[in-house]
């Protein structure tokens, strides 16, 4: 590593991270972009929307279910432990378009979820919204009110949640690095957090086993797995060295 981004991660210290399917995939959590996307013969691009759900939801409650104990079996890994561990030395914050909560399983406490969590879940007309980890003995499952309930999850075409939007946005403006791991941000609005912290002058890191389309707007590239860059970035910050 360059010195002078050394030197700069080691003084840092507002520290941004914004996550995406990658870091989870190092997890056992499959992308749904990719070769390992389909689901049975379904393309996931197609179910995770709001009119796929009211179409077919036993469907797409099932792709759901098989998600959730896929993501509940899961175990964070390095990349998550590491940035959980940052907390504990610097202001660390982690925006993430991650649904499987594996940031604060390992530990994290700083956690905007841009896109809901799989392990939410609300109903589609009352107000109804809790955390349920066991499986459901029907599907769709119904709320007590008598509508169906749904991931709390944003689909194709929903609008990220506002209030967590804009916190994302005040940490994306106020760190001095931000580091983005395991996603390319080619989905909107999340790909507009960058601009927030190159706008206010932050060392810009990225991390993701291939190059993206952003990769050269960035100070550092590295083309390694989070679970293997963030310890020595974590290593870097805390030795107080620039070599």
């Amino acid at each position: 590593m360059q010195d002078d981004i050394s030197d700069r991660l080691v003084k840092s210290q507002k520290i941004v991270f914004v996550t995406g399917a990658g870091i989870s995939q190092e997890s056992g959590i499959p992308t749904f972009r990719g070769k390992d996307g389909l689901w049975r013969k379904y393309d996931p691009m197609k179910l995770a929307t709001i009119d796929a759900f009211y179409e077919d939801p036993k469907l797409v409650w099932e792709w759901y279910e098989e998600r959730r104990s896929n993501i509940l079996n899961a175990k964070p890994n390095a990349g998550h432990t590491t940035i959980a561990e940052l907390e504990k030395y610097r202001k660390v914050s982690v925006l993430t378009q991650n649904i499987d909560g594996l940031h604060q399983r390992a530990g994290s406490k700083n956690v905007y979820e841009l896109h809901g969590s799989i392990i939410t879940i609300k109903c589609t007309v009352c107000d109804f919204k809790d955390k349920i980890t066991s499986t459901f003995s029907t599907l769709p499952p119904m709320c007590k009110c008598g509508n169906m309930l749904r991931p709390d999850v944003v689909w194709f075409g929903e609008a990220l949640p506002q209030d967590t939007w804009e916190s994302a946005i005040e940490e994306a403006s106020t760190c001095d690095t931000m580091i983005i791991v395991g996603t390319s941000l080619a989905v909107s609005p999340a790909n507009l957090l960058p601009v927030y912290a190159k706008q206010n002058g932050a060392t810009m890191i990225e991390v993701n086993i291939e190059k993206t389309q952003m990769s050269s707007q960035m100070d550092l590239s590295l083309q390694e797995p989070a679970a293997k860059a963030l310890p020595e970035i974590l290593g870097i910050i805390l030795s107080g060295k620039t070599g």
